[in-house]
């Protein structure tokens, strides 16, 4: 509850100012949130599970983060993460015809340090991107990613190792 109550908050705010009383609020809903990270207005959080964001940071306006008690989202320290990116860590198996979304379950998601994902990108549960990776804008990453690499499309594929 307390999470959807700072939600609407940080949506009165302007976007891309108070990062400090952002973080301070964060930090009361229980996130984990590291040193000079900048979460953008306009994005969300939902649900209770355990999310850390590192340090130096930035998430931006409009990004969407489903959390799960039964998994959690890690983002690294020095990450980019563009507007519209959503994180989404449940599913569903497949169920019977009578109803297709059978029963639910969670995934984890970790974010290397360094990451850039771009715009509108979507990350489901049980991926982790490798640190220094780039997602590009649109990208659906549903498998992990290895360091350094640069990944778009639906769903993702590699598209070339990136040097150093």
């Amino acid at each position: 509850m307390i999470r959807h109550i700072f939600n609407i908050i940080f949506c009165l705010l302007p976007p891309t100012r108070f990062f400090s009383f952002r973080n301070c609020m964060l930090k009361i809903a229980g996130i984990r949130v590291g040193s000079h990270t900048s979460f953008c207005g306009r994005s969300w959080i939902y649900g209770r599970g355990k999310l850390t964001i590192g340090n130096h940071t930035w998430i931006g306006p409009g990004a969407v983060i489903f959390t799960n008690t039964e998994a959690e989202i890690f983002i690294g320290n020095n990450c980019d993460v563009g507007p519209g990116v959503e994180f989404i860590t449940g599913s569903h198996r497949i169920g019977y015809s009578s109803r297709r979304a059978g029963e639910g379950f969670a995934k984890s998601i970790k974010v290397g340090d360094g990451v850039w994902i771009g715009a509108k990108s979507i990350i489901l549960g049980g991926v982790t991107i490798g640190a220094g990776s780039i997602i590009a804008a649109g990208s659906l990453v549903r498998a992990d990613v290895p360091n350094n690499c640069l990944v778009a499309g639906v769903p993702g594929v590699i598209k070339k190792k990136l040097g150093l």
